[in-house]
């Protein structure tokens, strides 16, 4: 049988060599015989052992030089060395130079069969670990994404050819600390790790704009997770970086983008907003993030400073409307002690701990006088006093402010200052309300579906087409932070895996009334829903009737019944 393990016997005697043969042969080896140092290189040319016994005196040669010879040539058998005077200083060299074992003469049929079978047992599970990591480092060449492994301390272990090619990182990076090693990433990459080895547990961080001085513009996803060795210890982190810039790239040319950050929605006002956010992105100006209520300013703000090249600093956020006046001016520029009445230490307010990257002032429209022109100062020198200070002291801090009140108004009331607005409208990014974007409503719902799934461990799949047509015909005066509250209320009493009517809140139901459930009214809106999600889903039915809650066969009757065509077909 070609299968079995072969073994070469070499010794002088040739007494030796038949029992060893004899009794090897009779456990089901195969067995080569050599009877000098010369035939047994001859041998060593023509076959691969798993296995080998050497005499240690072999003429002018040993058994010593035999093991020399298969660790010089890098084979992968095992050698025993045969002696019959034994001693600690042969041994001991034998066993330095890579020997498996060796034995005395004379040697017995069950001393021999004994170290045959261990070293042969011992041979097959180190044969398997070669496999296995030799597989494991193909897969980990092949592999497009940057690979890169640390130990809890942050020192790099291992990386893959791909990891100099993303991070511009090569095998000299091994051993140095990871965050030493400038990649370009903002300190995304750090973060993540330091998040993971940390806490331990996974982070994902999507659309990152890579700063590696070799290729600008480059966008990828990162995801980092813990390491467990074989007991399941936890040993450090791996994260991998998958250069998504083709993707981005073309999502950008074909402007079909139904997400930018974590604002969701593919019209032709959302995609402007997300091509405005990315000018806006790397240029230090203050930006003024209007919209009504629930429309998402936040995200913007989010968007703004996490595409920018501050991300890697603070993002530190300001409800001004929820702060009175004096608790106002302590929470953005600090207090001393004794500043005022419960004052007992000194305190860094919201701007200084925003130094170096971004604060945004949400309900900016809300603030007093008093305070409007404090404001108005950072904004023009960068430099405020700590209440109850006159030291001054000096930030770098790039300013997002939001409102859903009309400041020009304001100002001709004389409610708002007009150098103050004009300072911060140097651009605007006005947000539409949900009611004027509703062809993005198939892009929303799917998103609030994942994310409340998750949030509250469950498995509903779609929304029926009554719901979605409610939903294309409410006004939304809450608008995007109604969608979810009214998304989560009807998760919350749904049993199945589909929401229904009944399960919406009833203030939406009452608002709507009958008429926006009546068949033909109902038809009036179905035709573009249909067409909404179908080009959500890439016209893939499949997908498009689970996310409508119909079955296919119902899809099909609506599309020919509204004389919907495929466009591929």
């Amino acid at each position: 049988m070609e299968d079995r393990p072969k073994i070469l016997v070499i010794d002088d005697e040739e007494s030796i060599r038949f029992t060893f043969e004899n009794f090897l042969v009779d456990e089901g080896y195969s067995v080569s015989i050599a009877r000098d140092y010369s035939e047994a290189l001859a041998r060593l040319d023509e076959t691969e052992f798993d296995l080998i016994f050497a005499d240690i005196i072999l003429g002018g040669k040993t058994g010593i030089d035999v093991i020399r010879v298969v660790r010089d040539r890098n084979l992968a058998a095992l050698v025993v060395v045969v002696t019959g005077a034994p001693n600690m200083e042969t041994a001991s060299e034998a066993l330095r130079l890579g020997a498996f074992d060796y034995i005395s003469k004379p040697v017995d049929q069950e001393t021999l069969l004994r170290v045959a079978k261990m070293a042969l047992r011992h041979k097959a599970v180190t044969d398997e670990k070669e496999r296995y990591r030799s597989n494991l480092e193909a897969i980990f060449r092949s592999v497009k994404d940057a690979i890169i492994t640390v130990d809890r301390d942050l020192t790099i272990v291992e990386l893959n050819e791909s990891a100099r090619k993303i991070c511009g990182l090569g095998r000299h990076a091994i051993g140095q600390a990871f965050g030493s090693v400038p990649t370009g990433c903002r300190g995304r990459c750090v973060e993540s790790l330091v998040e993971t080895i940390e806490k331990k547990h996974s982070v994902e961080i999507d659309r990152l704009e890579c700063m590696q001085t070799k290729r600008f513009g480059r966008v990828v996803d990162i995801s980092t997770s813990p390491l467990l060795d074989q007991h399941g210890f936890f040993t450090g982190a791996v994260i991998v970086v998958r250069d998504e810039t083709r993707l981005a790239d073309l999502e950008r040319d074909l402007e079909e983008r139904q997400q930018f950050h974590n604002i969701v929605g593919a019209s032709r006002k959302m995609r402007e907003i997300y091509s405005l956010i990315e000018d806006l992105a790397d240029v230090q100006t203050t930006v003024l993030v209007t919209g009504e209520s629930g429309t998402g300013k936040e995200l913007v703000a989010e968007a703004l400073h996490f595409k920018g090249i501050r991300s890697n600093k603070p993002l530190v956020k300001v409800h001004c409307a929820a702060l009175s006046e004096n608790l106002l001016e302590s929470e953005l520029f600090g207090h001393v002690k004794g500043a005022f009445t419960g004052a007992v230490k000194d305190r860094i307010g919201r701007f200084q701990k925003a130094d170096g990257g971004t604060i945004f002032l949400d309900e900016i429209g809300d603030i007093p006088q008093r305070t409007q022109l404090r404001l108005l100062r950072v904004l023009q020198e960068m430099e405020f006093e700590r209440v109850g200070d006159s030291t001054p002291v000096k930030v770098d801090v790039r300013v997002i402010a939001a409102t859903n009140k009309d400041l020009s108004a304001k100002v001709k009331l004389g409610e708002f200052r007009e150098d103050l607005y004009y300072r911060l409208n140097v651009v605007e990014v006005s947000l539409p309300p949900l009611r004027d974007r509703l062809e993005d409503m198939p892009f929303l719902v799917d998103h609030f579906l994942k994310k409340i799934n998750k949030k509250l461990n469950k498995d509903i799949s779609s929304v029926s087409s009554d719901v979605m047509n409610i939903f294309m015909n409410y006004s939304w005066p809450g608008n995007i932070r109604e969608l979810e509250h009214t998304l989560e209320h009807a998760f919350i009493v749904c049993r199945g895996d589909a929401i229904t009517v009944d399960h919406l809140p009833r203030n939406i139901k009452d608002v709507i009334s009958a008429k926006f459930i009546h068949h033909r009214d109902r038809e009036k809106g179905e035709p573009e829903i249909i067409l909404q999600t179908l080009d959500k889903t890439a016209w893939n039915k499949a997908k498009a009737s689970r996310l409508l809650g119909i079955d296919r066969k119902t899809l099909y009757r609506k599309m020919e019944k509204y004389q919907i065509k495929d466009p591929v077909e």
